[in-house]
């Protein structure tokens, strides 16, 4: 059996065909771990949620911020401008109530500890541990499920609060836990998050640094796979592995096998899409 870890997809299905058709992916014995953003911008988002959603328990895929506007979308919110038209085959497909439900029912994150391994969408603040962490996501996944969920829905947008409290509650903590998984990119040292800036390294304003490389981050020790930030390209440091290589933007698909030691790279190149934006 195979693991392989791959960056956002975003509705670029006939790329990541192409990968797995390179990795010689077999669902019968191997499994597939997926960052999030699986929608939006490429032009096969609904084939891609079907594909996905089909592969059952061979595949693993926590959520991003693409997934989670989707869901937001589909409750009627406002927030819809031509960027989004890709989404509109799923809103209008006969089978958007069961691909919808298939999606809020995935993990925020994803560990195994056998692997050690764990796998988010964007990132985690330097005060949570791994133990936090999963109980942080759980809070969350808990509330996607829940009877209240379209409520929860249309209150989750905004930048506050942008520093973590233990004594948080109600929609703020849980829109704190949602920016971390599925926005945070840049933070301060002492964890106050930067959500506006997502440019690379060092395109940020004075005081940020990327989340994983806090100095005292509570989550150092733990290996950590991630996508959302596709200017980062192929990248290993600190413990962690960015995902994410930009296959909209004309740049690459990427697969990280994770069942070996060390982790191997698989990667193809992809056709020009978009410009970034």
């Amino acid at each position: 059996m195979s693991v392989y870890a791959i960056g956002d997809i975003q509705g670029c299905l006939d790329e990541l065909l192409q990968l797995l058709e390179k990795i010689e992916f077999d669902p019968e014995v191997d499994q597939l771990w997926f960052t999030g953003d699986l929608v939006n911008r490429g032009p096969k988002s609904l084939e891609t949620l079907q594909f996905v959603r089909s592969l059952g328990d061979s595949a693993v895929t926590v959520l991003g911020n693409h997934d989670l506007h989707l869901m937001a979308l589909a409750e009627g919110d406002k927030r819809y401008t031509n960027r989004f038209d890709t989404l509109l085959p799923i809103l209008e497909s006969a089978e958007r109530a069961e691909l919808l439900h298939w999606l809020r029912h995935r993990p925020m994150l994803h560990h195994d500890e056998e692997l050690g391994y764990t796998l988010i969408h964007a990132g985690l603040p330097p005060q949570w541990s791994l133990k936090e962490a999963q109980q942080h996501a759980h809070e969350l996944e808990s509330m996607l499920q829940s009877s209240d969920y379209q409520t929860f829905l249309s209150q989750m947008y905004g930048n506050e609060p942008a520093k973590w409290d233990d004594n948080l509650e109600g929609i703020e903590r849980l829109r704190f836990i949602t920016n971390c998984f599925s926005r945070l990119r840049f933070c301060s040292d002492d964890g106050v998050l930067n959500l506006k800036s997502k440019g690379k390294p060092g395109s940020q304003p004075e005081g940020f640094i990327p989340w994983f490389r806090v100095a005292e981050r509570a989550s150092r020790s733990e290996c950590i796979l991630f996508g959302h930030w596709s200017t980062l390209d192929i990248r290993s440091e600190e413990s962690v592995y960015a995902l994410d290589t930009g296959c909209l933007w004309g740049g690459k698909m990427s697969a990280l096998q994770i069942d070996c030691n060390p982790p191997r790279w698989h990667q193809i190149n992809c056709g020009e899409s978009l410009a970034p934006w």
